[in-house]
């Protein structure tokens, strides 16, 4: 009996352990098996979803984009999904589009270079001059970095050449303003009502569809969403015109149809937004929120910039003060600290390296650009310095514009400090923008060995990169690169 009872204990234990290792194999084998079908992409290469407005101010949205300013948001515009994105999120308060005008701007987003680098100032410019092809762009970079990268560009592309010949696999092709209801005539301020204003809810559709596909394909991707809104024509659905009618205006802001359009371009965010969750991709997609530049002053477009629709900044598109140049950029995604702010001066040139460093890059090292990475901002491991080339942020617009400033003038933004330089006249203007957004004190007198060093360091970069200079006869309209003199 005792022999039986330990012979039963014995087997028991041998059996248990026989199960035991089965279940082992078993428990691998089925790993196998699910990870080989449903793999998700490892966190060194995430997705990047970088949606870019289209004249939207650095108050145009309801974000408070800085903390201790109420007029850092909008008194009258509603986005609620942006909210959203920026309670999980990063809001950069002193974020630069590289140009006050859209063409130069987007330019330097793909390249990392600015626009007086790039010698395209202004929008029509030729642009053969360009090396579309060799030079490294936002999508290049990634598929260098991990060659099952995918890449599309939706809505408006505003640059010469076409997106695939930067390296986007899908597009809409190289669509400028016209393809989005711009007219350029007085009717561009009167709203009217349609389905699909200003095709945002179709370039959303099309975004969700490369989105899905890439999912399926077990693929990484970038996806630049590029809104015609909100520059005008002013258009709406009927529904958020309606929904706005008795709100009260704003005291700046002012155009029921404009805030309406805007309402649309937020409402398309949370469709995008509501599909990345249900997809399952929220915790590895990084969501990047912009402007190509400043709003316009006012709308209709009257010629008054004293409290803009960019008020408390100075004046707006088409010129280099606050108003034209000071941006919404928001950043949400992996490893971002919820509901943070930095005062980091950044701009549209610093996306590319920042792009392929949240990439995981270890071998890609970019040449004769201007941006440097922030994501050591984003990842909360530096929260103030950023690492370019030649310290500072440049701003190049060498003509005299009819419709705005008629003087040319370049600009430089290096920490608390912005420096404005007027080429015809040679005169320097000195802000302290911590404490004067509006750019009404010139300090050039008081602190006169801070206005020669930035002057100095603007001068010498624009002669560094051969920027194209001013001379008398330039201006908006006409600006040949042939009829330039660069050599400053």
């Amino acid at each position: 009996m005792t022999l039986f009872k330990t012979f039963n204990k014995q087997s028991f234990n041998i059996f248990q352990i026989l199960f035991f290792l089965v279940g082992i194999v078993l428990c691998f084998s089925c790993n196998y098996v699910d990870f080989s079908k449903e793999k998700k992409i490892s966190a060194s290469s995430p997705n990047f979803i970088f949606i870019l407005a289209d004249d939207q101010g650095w108050n145009g949205t309801s974000v408070k984009m800085m903390h201790n300013e109420e007029g850092s948001k909008s008194d009258y515009f509603e986005t609620p999904n942006l909210e959203q994105l920026a309670e999980r999120g990063i809001r950069f308060s002193d974020a630069y589009a590289s140009a006050p005008v859209c063409a130069p701007s987007r330019y330097s987003i793909q390249f990392g270079k600015t626009p007086a680098r790039l010698s395209l100032i202004r929008v029509g410019m030729n642009t053969e001059h360009i090396d579309h092809e060799g030079f490294i762009s936002i999508p290049k970079a990634l598929k260098k970095i991990n060659s099952k990268y995918r890449s599309a560009h939706f809505g408006k592309w505003g640059m010469g050449s076409n997106p695939s010949t930067l390296g986007y696999d899908e597009c809409d092709g190289p669509t400028k303003n016209k393809d989005g209801n711009f007219n350029n005539n007085k009717s561009q301020w009167d709203n009217i009502f349609k389905k699909d204003p200003k095709n945002i809810f179709s370039i959303t559709d099309r975004s969700i569809e490369f989105i899905e596909s890439c999912e399926e394909e077990n693929k990484p991707f970038y996806l630049q969403i590029s809104h015609y809104a909100v520059h005008s024509n002013i258009e709406s659905t009927e529904k958020n015109y309606v929904k706005l009618k008795n709100k009260p205006k704003g005291a700046q802001q002012k155009n029921h149809g404009f805030a309406a359009m805007t309402f649309d371009l937020d409402e398309s965010l949370g469709i995008l937004f509501k599909k990345i969750k249900e997809l399952g991709i929220e915790d590895n997609t990084y969501i990047i929120y912009m402007s190509d530049n400043g709003s316009v002053p006012n709308i209709p477009g009257a010629k008054k910039y004293e409290k803009s629709y960019n008020y408390p900044l100075s004046r707006g598109k088409w010129d280099a003060f606050e108003g034209g140049i000071r941006v919404p950029l928001i950043v949400a995604g992996p490893g971002i600290k919820n509901g943070s702010e930095s005062a980091t001066p950044v701009s549209g040139s610093d996306l590319l390296p920042t792009i392929i460093d949240l990439a995981g890059n270890k071998t890609i090292k970019l040449t004769e650009i201007d941006g440097g990475s922030f994501a050591p901002i984003l990842l909360n491991k530096n929260n103030d310095k950023i690492k370019r080339a030649v310290d500072g942020i440049f701003f190049h617009v060498p003509y005299k514009n009819g419709i705005a400033l008629k003087k040319p003038h370049s600009a430089i933004r290096k920490g608390d400090y912005k420096l404005i330089k007027f080429q015809d006249e040679k005169s320097i203007f000195l802000y302290n923008l911590v404490k004067d957004k509006m750019e009404k004190f010139n300090l050039s007198s008081q602190i006169p060995e801070k206005a020669k060093e930035l002057e100095h360091i603007l001068d010498n970069y624009l002669i560094n990169v051969s920027a194209p200079k001013w001379q008398d006869g330039i201006t908006w309209k006409n600006t040949p690169l042939k009829e330039i003199n660069s050599n400053y």
